[in-house]
């Protein structure tokens, strides 16, 4: 799974599952939970413990079924680290052109972070299509919509940050592409099951129109 069919992933499953603080030993169940239920996208942010081994447990598990990487991406030293554990997706919570360059050298998804227009011009203009907004539930859905009226055709909004099965909707019809969900879905100490419950809960909330 690669930069060449992510938009095929995503109409199938429109959402990437943000596992801040997961521990290595465990990251394939829960991982096995969240695909299970339907879901093709999985992220391991660089600030959670020994992330480079949880990547590569899911890579070696998962192959190229899913996409799977790094989130809180911050130099080109990072995307190599990732790159070689496995990982094909570099999200990031800023936009930095050395960090937009590495992944596209290595035909990864990447993911950089904006808040304002000027900085998500700006990362299309290093080569990134799909443009994280963070944090999503602090502009809210009006906000995407009127970003999106003025970005390329093929600039792909990502909000990030307080999407719920409840609010989804509104963020997709303001014009996202998928949805980063993190702590709705996962928490350290979370049970399997209940992470299950949630991504079950997420996949529904996607099939309603």
């Amino acid at each position: 799974m690669n930069a060449d069919n992510i938009d095929a992933l995503f109409s199938e499953a429109p959402l990437i599952a943000i596992l801040r603080g997961v521990q290595p030993e465990q990251v394939v169940a829960y991982g096995k939970a969240i695909v299970d239920s339907g879901w093709r996208c999985i992220e391991v942010p660089l600030n959670s413990p020994s992330p480079l081994e949880s990547i590569r447990n899911l890579y070696d598990y998962f192959g190229d079924s899913i996409l799977t990487g790094a989130g809180t991406v911050l130099s080109a030293a990072d995307v190599k680290a990732v790159v070689s554990a496995g990982g094909k997706l570099i999200v990031a919570p800023n936009t930095d052109a050395s960090v937009v360059t590495e992944a596209l050298a290595h035909n990864a998804v990447i993911m950089p972070g904006f808040l304002s227009a000027t900085e998500a011009f700006q990362a299309y203009a290093y080569g990134a299509r799909y443009l994280k907004l963070f944090p999503a539930d602090a502009m809210g859905p009006a906000y995407i919509k009127a970003i999106r009226s003025v970005l390329p055709a093929d600039a792909r909004i990502i909000p990030v940050g307080g999407v719920t099965p409840d609010n989804l909707q509104a963020f997709r019809e303001a014009g996202s592409a998928a949805f980063g969900v993190g702590s709705q879905l996962f928490k350290p100490g979370m049970s399997v099951d209940e992470v299950r419950a949630r991504a079950e809960d997420f996949m529904s909330a996607c099939k309603v129109r």
